[in-house]
């Protein structure tokens, strides 16, 4: 179990990791996290960071006591404290050359499918563009009724539609116990959970502890997300020093692996699907390349059907309209009219932007 063959990875951290019990940034340990990260950048990793603390921070700059705000004040101090957590970020990352954006996202983001495609999209070009997308929660609009109101979960969310092969939730403790550790010394810490139902059933969540907007319980059901979309998890103490590096070296956490493969997990959301939006007829020359495992391309399609969005469900039937495929599609039906027929190259001149050269991905896609 380590991080090397993870190729894209989403780390958690949270507002207590930032601010300190007196109110001050721990400005040490945000440089020693920067460190880590550059170190596995070095390595070709993707990292999406999901942060806590613009509350916190706001807080801090307006002299609030966090525990009596309201919902309606709160929006307010995360507006001032977005500002001041991602100016610490981009003061100590800048440091290491490294470059930040920020990314705001509410429940609905990531739990309508056709918003989560465009996020998805946004990390990508991030990561074409050499930068670390930093996500928090927007706090600044979202109502009690559109929050997760946990970043454990927000951050399994993340990794799910990023499709990503690791989530690390940066915690106070260092992993998952048997019980309370700071209560009970026997309590142990679990290493490795495989079947969260069979390895955790005598665990009482409730008690093991209590941190974050969330405790234990919320990372518990990010781990079900996360399993379940082909992305291990770990839970690991994130206030020591150069976190991630300890977790590369001691390996003292708990690992949540997931039985199934990233693309078995989506393949298997893909088929699911009970209304396809439309379907597109293909060529037998895109019906061979499919079938040798390629993507399909605008050039091998015939005709349209429907009208769909990028992103719906689609069917992919050969010329005598049998099903052969199903798939996402990375363009609209209009657009795909746009473009029948053409060869990759020519479809931003076409439509006069830039934009995926595959229709379907053969990622996106499940031969029926």
């Amino acid at each position: 179990m380590h991080l090397r063959n993870s190729k894209i990875i989403v780390i958690k951290i949270g507002s207590s990791l930032l601010v300190d019990n007196n109110d001050k940034i721990r400005k040490k340990w945000l440089s020693s996290f920067a460190k880590d990260i550059k170190r596995l950048r070095s390595k070709n990793k993707k990292i999406i960071i999901v942060s806590s603390g613009a509350i916190a921070l706001g807080c801090k700059k307006m002299r609030y006591e966090k525990n009596n705000l309201k919902i309606d004040k709160s929006q307010a101090i995360a507006s001032i404290g977005q500002i001041e957590l991602m100016n610490l970020f981009s003061e100590t990352f800048s440091k290491f050359n490294l470059n930040i954006s920020q990314i705001l996202l509410t429940l609905d983001d990531t739990e309508e499918r056709r918003r989560s495609i465009n996020a998805k999209r946004t990390f990508e070009n991030l990561f074409n563009l050499n930068y670390i997308p930093i996500v928090n929660e927007n706090d600044t609009i979202a109502t009690t009724e559109i929050k997760y109101g946990d970043n454990d979960r927000l951050a399994s969310r993340v990794a799910q539609i990023t499709n990503a092969d690791t989530l690390i939730l940066l915690s106070d403790v260092d992993g998952l116990y048997t019980k309370n550790p700071k209560i009970y010394k026997n309590a142990k810490l679990i290493k490795k959970v495989i079947d969260l139902n069979k390895d955790i059933q005598n665990v009482n969540i409730k008690g093991t502890t209590k941190f974050g907007s969330g405790g234990m319980n919320t990372k518990i059901e990010a781990a079900k997300i996360c399993t379940l979309a082909g992305c291990n998890m770990i839970i690991a103490n994130g206030l020591y020093i150069n976190p991630i590096n300890q977790i590369e070296i001691k390996n003292n956490c708990t690992w949540f692996l997931s039985k199934i493969s990233k693309l078995q997990a989506r393949k298997k959301w893909i088929i699911s699907s009970i209304s396809p939006k439309g379907e597109v007829i293909i060529d037998e020359g895109a019906k061979k390349a499919l079938s040798n495992g390629k993507s399909l391309l605008a050039a091998g399609i015939k005709k349209v059907s429907g009208s769909f969005n990028k992103g719906d469900h689609i069917k992919i039937v050969d010329n005598k309209r049998k099903e052969f495929a199903r798939g996402l599609s990375s363009f609209s039906s209009e657009e795909i009219n746009k473009i029948i027929g053409c060869h990759s190259n020519e479809i931003r001149k076409i439509l006069g932007y830039i934009s995926k050269s595959e229709v379907v991905h053969k990622d996106d896609m499940v031969k029926i």
